[in-house]
């Protein structure tokens, strides 16, 4: 059997939602199939920080956070692209500007402005990352924190409009839906993750299994030879899916590992 390359989004395809529980049945699935001599890698927007619920409960052999942003393989960083200090300060800027709030997301820490937020959303999200020792708070205005990537949240009060118009050309945002914009620098993605990791291990594409559920999986669903998306998932994915497993819950994973003869 050829080496295959698998690459899992988080939240909705390993973990569930709400409760982010991780079945059991995922965990036997993918550790059959690295016995087997597959590879398996998490492909998140998430930064590396973030990854703690998955480190404890399953053993994989890379890390790929950031939209592609950040590459770890076997414990080993093989790609960081940290945006430039004068860069990341017009983006704090731009967000403050136009009264958007967000999440400014670096592998080792997450950064929130020093103000409260009127946004009960992102009091909700702070309250997440404090719990997981990430989040750090800096005044936008006056200091450039470490980050490769970024979410937005606008509301009734906010300039989106203006916002992503004065974005500029070097960052890409994704439409989250609900206000909320996950912002990637150009020419970053999960696909541009996937496509090295399969130079490096020189894997065909014809080997390369995506599983995702959400619109920030785009990238990668559309690359891969083989794309599974869950039975929740958002409905931009179905053209580009090679197959539709089950829920998280319902033991999506290991039902289209079975189905698929990946174990």
């Amino acid at each position: 059997m050829s080496r295959k390359a698998l690459f899992f989004d988080i939240d909705g395809t390993l973990l569930t939602e709400g409760n982010k529980l991780l079945p059991q049945s995922a965990v036997k699935a993918i550790e059959a199939a690295r016995q087997a001599g597959h590879l398996v890698f998490i492909n998140s927007g998430r930064a590396r920080c973030l990854m703690s619920e998955i480190e404890d409960n399953l053993r994989v052999d890379g890390f790929l956070c950031g939209c592609g942003t950040y590459i770890e393989i076997q414990g080993r960083v093989a790609l960081h692209h940290l945006i430039g200090r004068a860069r990341r300060m017009e983006l704090q800027n731009c967000i403050l500007s136009h009264n958007l709030e967000g999440v400014l997301e670096g592998a080792a820490n997450c950064f929130v402005h020093t103000a409260k937020s009127r946004m009960e959303e992102m009091e909700r999200v702070k309250k997440l990352f404090f719990q997981n020792d990430v989040l750090r708070y800096a005044d936008w205005n006056q200091e450039a924190a470490s980050f490769d990537k970024f979410c937005v949240l606008a509301d009734q009060y906010s300039d989106l409009k203006g916002f992503l118009k004065d974005l500029g050309e070097d960052m890409a945002p994704i439409d989250r839906g609900h206000g909320l914009y996950e912002c990637v620098p150009a020419g970053f993605d999960k696909a541009t993750a996937m496509e090295f990791i399969l130079d490096y291990f020189h894997i065909p594409w014809e080997e390369s299994y995506a599983f995702g559920d959400s619109t920030n999986d785009l990238a990668m669903i559309r690359y891969a030879c083989n794309s599974v998306i869950m039975g929740k998932h958002d409905r931009e994915l179905e053209p580009y899916a090679s197959f539709i497993t089950k829920n998280v819950e319902d033991d999506g994973i290991a039902y289209a590992f079975e189905t698929l003869n990946i174990i």
